[in-house]
């Protein structure tokens, strides 16, 4: 196992999740007993820092989240297991920050790629708008399902299937440290974009409310920094998400009738890198609440360019 770039001793959760510096790309950490940490070089108002790569075990090692297409990252990733053997790749879902490296990590190891199901496009959505965020090449050796269990030597991890900021969204839980790598389901942060068509907000609350009901003690997530508390700061973003939709509902009942008005309301200093994201979240609120008969819009389905009223 490669040294600690951060020190004689690995940091504990609770230094990490208050140290910006150990977030830094490039560098592999030793951040528990069974798990190091190499951020990507992929910086970006989405993506934090960059996308957190877990190596998992010592000797034969599971990857989970190889991250982007980037030779600098794999070259990181290849050092820090110099002497070892990368024997699984796992994926949370298919987005082009997580998945598109296990390929290339892939032919040069020949670990097998598994986790999460390779994205189903949906080409007619009556938002007009292509799922074009996913890794479409992406096709794993096994397809993982909730309740799956990967055991390498000395680690067990489990599947948790959460969809909402993707259909194909998993966690896994590492059994042994009562941990849960959360993927982009659930960060520190920031909240997490649902963004339709393969975002879905009733997806994503249910998700939400199926980890709070669990007992991991440590989320490691996608992005940023590790979550401590995790079941409070869950409930917190199912309150958060609630609040949102009041707030939506509020100003379609003061006249904002389409989503540009409603992102002017409802979202106060909104970075303009983050408008469109912003318009996609209250899409899929907008989605829900007319699924739900709270609101009607003029086109029937929920769409960006529609107007809605109360129902």
């Amino acid at each position: 196992m490669n040294e600690n770039t951060g020190g004689d001793r690995p940091q504990t959760a609770k230094e990490l999740a208050h140290d910006r510096t150990a977030l830094e790309p490039g560098a592999c950490r030793t951040v528990s007993k069974l798990v190091r940490r190499i951020v990507a070089p992929n910086p970006s108002p989405f993506t934090f820092t960059g996308t957190c790569t877990y190596i998992v075990g010592a000797g034969d090692v599971t990857v989970i989240d190889p991250g982007p297409e980037n030779a600098d990252h794999l070259a990181a990733l290849l050092a820090a297991t110099k002497g070892e053997r990368i024997v699984h790749i796992l994926v949370t879902h298919t987005h082009r920050d997580h998945s598109p490296a296990a390929r290339a990590l892939q032919a040069l190891t020949g670990a097998d790629i598994r986790g999460c199901a390779a994205h189903a496009q949906i080409m007619d959505h009556p938002s007009g708008r292509a799922d074009t965020s996913h890794d479409l090449a992406y096709a794993p050796d096994v397809e993982m399902r909730e309740g799956d269990m990967l055991e390498g030597e000395g680690y067990t991890l489990t599947a948790v299937h959460t969809p909402g900021h993707a259909s194909n969204h998993l966690c896994f839980a590492l059994r042994e440290e009562g941990a849960l790598f959360s993927g982009d389901h659930v960060m520190a942060w920031s909240t997490t974009v649902v963004a339709p068509p393969d975002g879905n907000m009733r997806d994503y609350m249910a998700s939400l409310e199926k980890l709070a009901a669990r007992s991991d003690v440590l989320y490691w997530p996608g992005h940023g920094a590790p979550l401590l508390a995790p079941q409070r700061y869950v409930r917190g973003l199912a309150s958060h998400r609630r609040q949102r939709e009041r707030a939506i509902l509020e100003r379609i009942a003061a006249g904002d009738s389409q989503v540009p008005a409603i992102v002017d309301s409802a979202y106060a200093s909104l970075n303009p890198n983050l408008r469109n994201a912003a318009a996609l979240s209250v899409l899929a609120h907008l989605e829900d609440m007319t699924e739900r008969g709270l609101i009607v819009s003029n086109e029937g389905p929920a769409t960006l360019g529609a107007h809605y009223k109360l129902a």
